[in-house]
């Protein structure tokens, strides 16, 4: 967070390698610094012939996983991204109708035109944020309640245990975002 907060620094999270790939030939082409927050997990590629719109990384945010009257959509960056697919899977499976948002640039998402987020963003929408870091700027895009991040210093234990403490697993992200959906009506 303290690096998307500075000026002019252009911030690159990529959700999969396929992400990552797009991000970079992006930061090769600005005029501007650029930084990577890259996982230090294994994470699941993304099949662009069944996600076709991983191309949406040069526009910093962007629909990954539509669905057809959504009630809900969970954004995510880095690593929770599969966490919020995860949690969609499941969602849709229930029958509540969810989408999931990649936002692997702030900067970028914040350089396009309005009309192109409120595409991503609309009004009507409940929106779930989910990324192990600071809260803080989440709240430009989700509503208190509907955020999932890290607001204390961390934690020392194996990883998946860490992440289940602070609740980064898809049953948390259900949770939230059926309240989140909830409270929306």
């Amino acid at each position: 967070m303290s690096l998307r907060a500075m000026p002019h620094m252009t911030d690159f999270r990529p959700g999969d390698a396929n992400e990552t790939v797009a991000c970079w030939k992006l930061a090769m082409e600005r005029q501007k610094p650029c930084f990577f927050a890259l996982s230090r997990q294994d994470l699941p590629i993304l099949d662009p012939d069944k996600y076709p719109s991983l191309t949406g990384p040069a526009k910093g945010a962007y629909v990954l996983v539509d669905a057809k009257d959504p009630r809900v959509q969970i954004v995510a960056t880095g690593s929770e991204v599969s966490l919020a697919m995860k949690a969609a899977e499941k969602l849709n499976a229930e029958g509540m109708a969810t989408r999931v948002i990649s936002m692997p640039s702030w900067e970028i998402f914040d350089e396009q035109d309005e009309a192109y987020q409120k595409q991503v963003f609309p009004d009507d929408l409940p929106t779930v944020a989910v990324e192990a870091g600071a809260t803080l700027g989440w709240y430009r895009w989700a509503r208190a309640g509907c955020i999932i991040g890290i607001d204390r210093f961390g934690a020392s234990a194996p990883g998946p245990k860490v992440l289940e403490e602070y609740g980064f697993t898809p049953e948390n992200v259900i949770a939230h975002a059926k309240k989140c959906a909830k409270a929306a009506k």
